[in-house]
Order: C-alpha cells, then structure tokens, then sequence
C-alpha cells in the first residue's frame, strides 16, 4: 500500500488524519487509518458496506472520537465539534437531502448561508452554482429528487467551506445526472472528501483514493493505481474496471 501523505511531515497543509482508530466495544470499525486532504483537492473513499467510510465522516465531524490516532488541520490539532464545523471551514452532505420540507428552496440555503454568518446573496450564489436557481422559490417535495440533492449541496456550499465531505452524493441518480454531479464537483474551489459507491463518479473526479476493508485501509492512490491494483479491483470496481 502507498504511504498516505497524511504520515509525511512537510505536507501539514490541509486536513490530515493520522493512525486513527475507532472501537465500538469490541468491533473495530477503523484500524490505523491516515489521510490527507490538501487545499483544493478531491480525495476519495471507498470500500464495501461496514468498511468504516461512514465512521470515518463522523470521526471528521466530532460526531465520533477516535480511541486512537489524532486529526490535525493545517498542522494544528484539530477536535473537532458538530456545532463548530462551519468555523474550522468543513461542510457535510448527508446521504439523503435532509431538505426542510416547510421551506423554500431559497429558505432552505440561507439556513446554511446564516449558520455561516453568510449574506443572503451567498445563497443565491450557491443556487445558481449548483443550477438550481429557478427553483428558488419552490417547496423541495414537489422537486425531482435529482433536483434535491442539488440543493443540498447548495446549502453546503454557502458557507463557502475549505472543506466539503460528500457522503454518497450520487445516490439515487441516473446516468447523466450523475455526470453532471461530477462536472459540478470538479468545478469547486475547496477541497472535497468524498464517499461514494459509484466508482465511474470516484474515478473521473478524484485525485486519489483510499481503499477501506473491515475498518482497515487496503490501498490508497491515484485512479490509475487503484484501478490497476488487482485485489481492489477484484473487490471492488468489477470486471469492468
């Protein structure tokens, strides 16, 4: 397996994680797991149900402390706090839309846009980013759930994040929908952490990879490693890849 950069001592610049372990009782759910994610990169994670991908979003998030193991952001240790993400700079997606069903499209955003101490015109910006912007003033439940989702990445992004992590953005979505998501996700200024079971999205907009089993990190590299290592392939990407 490649050295994560996260173990290197002249790559403090960005969110790294380092030898980070979690146990719930006892089952392992992350074992010795480091990883870095530099400004304006898009790091992938990936691996089969019950790797540890969730667990470790929620490790990032505060939401989850690990047993072993620290985080640091820009070389400084980081503990982090659900409620203090959108000050460190992290924004999260969630695997559904988690829209609020009672309000705009618009009012949806700007509760991301205030969260932030963003102006409303942030979320306006962040409408039309994602190509949402006509449906500012439409209620989410009568929307296609293609549409949904794009308005919560919207709500993210209007706190203009250093970091984006999207948990299984793709879900739900056709083809070409989800070739849209990836034009839209290598287009962002910041740097995104991404957790994703379609591996045609991973491949096309990430600049390396993490390979998650059972809690413990099996591969990590550029696609082009990833695809031409033949366990992961084997395990995870299908004949096709």
């Amino acid at each position: 397996m490649t050295m994560s950069p996260a173990d290197s001592a002249d790559t403090a610049e960005g969110l790294a994680l380092h030898q980070i372990g979690v146990r719930f009782g006892g089952l392992v759910a992350l074992d010795g797991v480091s990883l870095r994610v530099p400004p304006g990169r898009t790091v992938g994670v990936i691996g089969p149900n019950g790797a540890g991908k969730t667990t470790l979003f929620n490790v990032i998030c505060g939401f989850v402390a690990p047993t072993t193991g620290a985080l640091t952001l820009d070389g400084r240790p980081l503990r982090p706090r659900p409620h203090r993400l959108a000050r460190l700079g992290i924004a999260r997606t969630l695997q559904g839309v988690g829209l609020f069903a009672g309000m705009t499209v618009l009012e949806n955003v700007m509760v991301g846009a205030e969260h932030a101490g963003q102006r409303p015109e942030a979320a306006r910006e962040a409408l039309e980013r994602c190509d949402v912007a006509s449906h500012a003033h439409a209620l989410p439940g009568g929307l296609p759930y293609a549409v949904r989702k794009r308005v919560a990445l919207a709500r993210a992004l209007v706190a203009q994040p250093r970091l984006l992590l999207l948990d299984e953005p793709a879900g739900g979505l056709g083809a070409d929908e989800i070739a849209q998501l990836g034009e839209l996700i290598t287009g962002l200024p910041c740097a995104v952490l991404l957790v994703e079971h379609h591996m045609d999205l991973v491949m096309s907009v990430c600049d390396e990879i993490l390979v998650l089993d059972f809690g413990k990190p099996v591969a990590h590299g550029t696609p082009s490693e990833i695809r031409m290592n033949e366990a992961v392939a084997d395990a995870y990407l299908g004949a096709a890849a």
